[in-house]
């Protein structure tokens, strides 16, 4: 009974942790907060109006992770050709994924910052180390293996 007893300890301290950050509710004054701040880059680079459609969106205490698609409000396609950011020379339609969008975020009191973001990657550029250590609470299943 004992060899039992610590073979599951063992297991289960073996095995990995389930995350354990929640999706802000539809309508929550954080959820806004998180989607604001996301939405500053993006009107900058695509041009106004945006909307949003969430795939998926994570808390864990100050850390927040954001996967969404940019659209036209009502959801009407974005011609990146006649955005401010192709304008400018940062978007390059030909070398992206359309208007996806990721974000990692911090909050500091009530205010989320978009720190890290990018629209249209081709990869998965957050699953990398730097990102991975400060952010693993929001994208661990994007870190595995990632130092």
């Amino acid at each position: 009974m004992r060899f039992f007893k610590h073979l599951l300890m063992a297991l289960f301290l073996a095995s990995p942790v389930a995350a354990d950050y929640y999706e802000p509710e539809r309508g929550t004054a954080e959820r806004k907060s998180m989607l604001d701040a996301v939405h500053a880059h993006a009107e900058e680079q695509l041009g106004a109006p945006v909307e949003f459609i969430v795939y998926d969106l994570r808390v864990k205490g100050s850390m927040g992770f954001a996967a969404l698609h940019a659209q036209r409000p009502g959801g009407g396609a974005i011609d990146l050709y006649a955005t401010p950011g192709f304008t400018l020379g940062s978007i390059e339609p030909e070398s992206m994924d359309g208007t996806s969008m990721q974000a990692l975020l911090r909050r500091s009191g009530d205010t989320w910052v978009a720190v890290h973001w990018a629209i249209g990657p081709t990869d998965v550029w957050f699953a990398y180390g730097p990102f991975c250590r400060r952010y693993r609470a929001v994208i661990e299943d994007y870190c595995a293996g990632v130092n």
